[in-house]
């Protein structure tokens, strides 16, 4: 499969934390683009709703999400679908919260 690219999670981990980057992109392609989001407990999520379709893998942590005013626990392993244009965000992060997030298509930036 041609354009094809591997990554390992602890080395995205280890550059994201180097970076001192909350949100780190490691992949973007037309149809999709893919990154690790840190929250550490009792931080805010700063999140607008986003233009693209978004899946969020727990990796490791516990909060809870709410998505269009309603409440979901997530914690390790939880997969969560965020259609576009939703308005979420974590909150009561309890343990280090680490997520890799999919958007379909591709993140757009927002103009300034």
């Amino acid at each position: 499969m041609s354009g094809q690219q591997i990554f390992e999670l602890t080395a995205l981990e280890s550059l994201q934390e180097s970076k001192g980057e909350r949100y780190l992109e490691f992949l973007r392609a037309p149809a999709m683009s893919a990154g690790l989001y840190t929250l550490a407990p009792d931080a805010s999520d700063p999140q607008l709703p986003h233009r693209e379709d978004e899946l969020y893998v727990v990796l490791a942590g516990r909060a809870e999400l709410r998505v269009d005013g309603t409440d979901h626990p997530v914690a390790t392993g939880t997969v969560c679908y965020v259609p576009a244009a939703a308005v979420h965000c974590f909150h009561t992060i309890t343990e280090e919260l680490r997520i890799l997030v999919l958007f379909a298509p591709a993140e757009t930036v927002a103009a300034a």
